[in-house]
């Protein structure tokens, strides 16, 4: 595997999938080189441990490449691409080289859905790592405790994230596999959701006939496909019909505790420190595989219960002497989103919930504007941004407005993004929380907000 291609060019290497895959390269020996359009804190990571990264697209980044690797947000008319190729050096997707990344372990774990990966995927690590299996991981976000998104392990495992975007997960063939759940997303590469639950079923039926696929049976997009698996599969959720699953779920702040059944069997109380009932399922997944590589319940629930988590998964990042919590959230789909919420509101006794909300994407605000603004009325105060375009033009019409004037019972406004600091330090009290929402640049704001309360006080 990737023998003769010793001297590697990411072009997007600032991506949090392109970003763990370099330092895993790096990591296995391999001359790392890289280019992307702005810098950002995952770039300067990679040049701290070595790495040769240039901002900025030019055909000067391509000498004597082996190979160039480039990500889903980069078009063909690249001009590194189009150097490389009039270099005769190969050039291939991030897809591709992550199923080359899943070959240098006997047993691969490839981790997919539309929520939940990142998490999922770190759960598991964090039981294998505890039973010392040293697993190699590659994940789309920054594990708490290792402050990266991938580690090269000793052992006979690799884990991966499986993203769904431009049919990535396609290109892995994995000796077992995860899916968490379907939800419509993605409709720039996806008509309906029909054809998505197609994708995911392919997916699954490429993993290895002698390995096992754990799949959410409450799930009714995972329920719907589930009898056209080929390869064998066990069920997880917390309907009496699934082979794992789990009772009397309790919430308290951060530490999150339920019963573990195992084929009827009730193994008792397993410990999270992490919230929310969501997290419950992800961990779920992850004792799936943790049973089918023969981990003893014990270990199991060490591993549970050391995993701290991944940053912007409801991180707390302060919490003032006034008991005003500020928390930075990814959530940018209505059901992240809505199961963030839920979390907040089980687990914390609260004055207020205040949601800062910055929308992500065209043409998910267009898809999914009722659902955000229903998901959104739950909380007390709720306060969007403009839309963070990432990769789209704007489409004629679609702006934040559009959720804004559909939120119910909640007082909602529509602020700048450098104004949202100020305008919570007016309307926040004592024993609010603050959620800083979205998969744009909105985390960068948490700072200002928690400086502006301390300010006003």
């Amino acid at each position: 595997m990737l023998g003769n291609q010793k001297k590697i060019h990411f072009i997007g290497i600032g991506g949090i999938g392109m970003s763990g895959m370099a330092e895993l390269l790096n990591n296995l020996g391999h001359i790392i080189t890289g280019s992307d359009l702005s810098d950002s804190d995952r770039i300067q990571h990679l040049k701290e441990i070595g790495l040769d990264i240039s901002i900025g697209h030019n055909i000067n980044n391509i000498n004597n490449h082996d190979l160039v690797v480039f990500s889903s947000a980069v078009k063909l008319e690249n001009p590194e691409i189009i150097e490389s190729k009039r270099k005769n050096i190969p050039v291939i997707k991030r897809a591709e080289m992550l199923g080359e990344l899943l070959k240098v372990k006997p047993i691969s774990i490839a981790v997919a859905g539309t929520h939940g990966k990142t998490t999922t995927s770190s759960m598991l690590n964090s039981i294998l790592t505890r039973s010392d299996h040293k697993p190699t991981l590659i994940v789309g976000g920054i594990v708490q405790g290792l402050l990266a998104n991938s580690i090269l392990g000793d052992g006979d495992t690799i884990i991966v994230e499986a993203d769904e975007y431009d049919r990535t997960l396609l290109s892995l063939r994995a000796s077992m596999s995860i899916v968490t759940n379907i939800d419509f997303e993605h409709s720039d590469c996806y008509e309906n959701i029909e054809s998505l639950k197609e994708t995911f079923l392919s997916f699954l039926n490429a993993t290895s006939f002698y390995g096992i696929n754990v799949v959410c049976y409450d799930d009714l997009n995972v329920k719907a496909i589930i009898n056209n698996i080929k390869r064998p599969y066990i069920t997880y959720g917390k309907s009496d019909d699934c082979d794992i699953r789990y009772e009397n779920p309790e919430f308290s702040e951060h530490k999150t505790t339920f019963d573990l059944v195992i084929d009827h069997y009730n193994h008792g109380k397993c410990e999270l420190s992490v919230p929310g009932e969501h997290n419950i399922l992800n961990c779920l997944a992850a004792v799936g595989i943790s049973k089918e590589l023969d981990i003893s319940i014990d270990l199991i629930k060490e591993g549970i219960k050391s995993y701290k988590g991944v940053k912007r998964r409801f991180e707390i990042k302060y919490k003032t002497e006034n008991n005003i919590t500020i928390v930075d959230d990814y959530a940018h789909h209505p059901s992240e989103v809505d199961a963030t919420i839920n979390t907040a509101l089980a687990g914390w006794s609260l004055n207020n919930l205040i949601v800062v909300f910055q929308p992500h994407l065209y043409s998910r605000t267009k898809e999914f504007q009722k659902e955000f603004s229903e998901v959104l009325s739950k909380a007390d105060i709720v306060i969007l941004t403009d839309i963070y375009p990432a990769r789209e033009k704007k489409i004629k019409g679609v702006n934040s407005n559009l959720i804004l004037d559909k939120i119910v019972g909640s007082k909602s406004f529509l602020v700048k993004k450098d104004e949202v600091a100020k305008k919570i330090s007016s309307i926040c009290s004592n024993d609010d929380m603050i959620i800083v929402m979205g998969a744009g640049d909105i985390r960068n704001i948490t700072d200002d907000i928690y400086n502006e309360i301390i300010d006003k006080k």
